[in-house]
């Protein structure tokens, strides 16, 4: 069953998604006990009915902003495609309830961890990456055993709609429901009690998401961003540094979470560094803004008003001295920009405080690097550090000396795609984990469960208090000094 918009607001009807939320109720309630089979193919019948509209999926983003098929394919259907793979090969062992030793004052009893699902969940993703970040954590909730309400982005109504006749084909609504939207729409989903929310997006709006969770204590992970930071020594290898960099920028035009986002590199290497980076900009999209603003390989900015802001961005940081070293180029009417990259930029320009999330690249010299561990720390946590160096004690001091949610060693972006490793930020860039074990784990409650053995130690405390026990008591409580078991 599809779920209307009103034509004239661009809204779900608030009355719908209560009855939705209410019908999913039952649902979650009798998937407490769905089985691994179950749930598997669940995950299957939605593999199937995604890979079934992959033209589709082509032509909706190309029409949304002009994202070539390649990174459709590379960015997301690979990874929903390899989250589900990776799910059903080991949702077996994640879901098993795990048995835990017992602690000194629990030596007679026995102890596990089991997982069940939260209940209803819901999922609001962002524009970026519109079915990556939509459909990865529903892989997540649904092998968890949830219910799940969707919430894609507005920014991209053609995608938006691919995924909606997707679910409706595979879910009835009291199981999994899609509801398109702007601000009004997710107002009145976040009114609701779900048990957990998933939000993917900036730290403003997260900091809103959380808000309106507090009211029901409803669990949250917040997928956020941050300005990610790269360090570029004087050991590194130029040549592939480059290469990886201005991929990890310009795909998806640099609208990436992970994207890098400012570059500090050693000043004795960085004129040839600067040199490469144009040899593989001009190589990839051509040599000039009309070539590159024709190229079939370069996704344009979502929308004008996002090509207004990151072009205001570039403009201020102009204005108080920064020196463009290639690109430049902006048609708001046409969302693009020319892959960027400057210099010489201000510490006060708005480029070095906000995120940039667009085809522009600062570089900064640096001759000091406890200079820039400094510049670092002095900003909010970022959800990803960049370190390209051949310095192993270099490159550990830096990862102990800063904080970020994740990080790369001489490459970018790729910690995403890694499914054993936990994705997520920390303070400003995020909170909580997802992917592979940590997203079925985001999307479960880990109940503690103890059984007690026959002996029952535990009545050495119940009252009345004699002489004996008070001595018993006492003696227990300084074993506890002695080394654990």
């Amino acid at each position: 069953m599809m779920h209307v918009v009103d034509p004239q607001t661009g809204e779900s009807d608030p009355a719908e998604i209560r009855r939705v939320f209410d019908s999913q109720s039952a649902t979650a309630l009798a998937w407490r006990e769905s089985t691994i089979a179950e749930r598997i193919a669940r995950l299957k019948k939605l593999r199937e009915a995604m890979l079934a509209r992959r033209e589709d999926f082509y032509a909706a983003f190309h029409k949304d902003y002009h994202k070539p098929s390649s990174e459709v394919e590379g960015t997301e259907f690979m990874p929903v495609l390899d989250e589900i793979r990776h799910t059903i090969g080991s949702l077996k062992k994640w879901a098993q309830p795990k048995r835990v030793r017992p602690t000194t004052t629990t030596l007679d009893t026995k102890a596990w961890v089991e997982y069940q699902p939260r209940g209803r969940v819901l999922i609001i993703a962002p524009w970026n990456f519109p079915l990556n970040l939509c459909f990865g954590p529903l892989v997540s909730a649904l092998a968890a055993g949830n219910t799940v309400i969707l919430k894609p982005s507005e920014m991209t109504p053609s995608v938006s709609a691919v995924m909606a006749e997707v679910i409706a084909q595979v879910f009835s609504p009291n199981e999994v429901a899609l509801f398109e939207g702007a601000l009004p729409t997710s107002q009145v989903l976040l009114d609701l009690p779900f048990d957990h929310i998933f939000f993917t997006g900036s730290p403003a709006v997260g900091k809103v998401v959380m808000a309106a969770a507090a009211k029901h204590l409803t669990s949250v992970t917040l997928e956020l961003g941050g300005k990610s930071p790269v360090i570029v020594d004087e050991t590194a290898d130029i040549k592939r540094a480059a290469e990886t960099l201005m991929w990890g920028k310009f795909t998806n035009c640099g609208q990436i979470c992970v994207a890098p986002d400012h570059i500090h590199v050693h000043e004795s290497v960085k004129d040839r560094f600067v040199a490469e980076c144009r040899r593989v900009i001009e190589s990839r999209y051509g040599s000039t803004a009309e070539a590159q603003r024709n190229s079939p390989d370069l996704t344009h900015v979502i929308n004008q008003r996002h090509t207004q802001r990151i072009a205001g961005l570039l403009d201020d940081a102009r204005q108080k001295g920064a020196r463009v070293l290639t690109g430049g180029e902006v048609d708001v009417g046409n969302c693009f920009i020319a892959p960027t990259l400057i210099d010489q930029v201000a510490p006060e320009a708005s480029i070095m405080s906000e995120e940039i999330f667009g085809p522009v690249l600062p570089i900064l010299s640096y001759r000091n690097l406890d200079d820039v561990v400094r510049a670092i720390n002095a900003q909010p946590k970022p959800l990803a550090l960049y370190i390209f160096s051949k310095d192993k004690a270099r490159t550990r001091r830096l990862l102990a000396q800063t904080s970020s949610g994740g990080a790369a060693i001489n490459h970018c972006v790729m910690h995403y795609a890694h499914g054993n490793l936990p994705f997520g930020g920390v303070n400003n860039s995020g909170i909580g984990s997802a992917h592979g074990e940590f997203g079925f784990k985001a999307f479960s409650h880990e109940r503690a469960v103890l059984q007690s053995g026959p002996i029952m130690l535990a009545q050495l405390f119940f009252p009345p208090y004699t002489d004996f026990k008070k001595k018993l008591i006492r003696l227990t409580v300084d074993s506890l000094r002695l080394p654990s078991l």
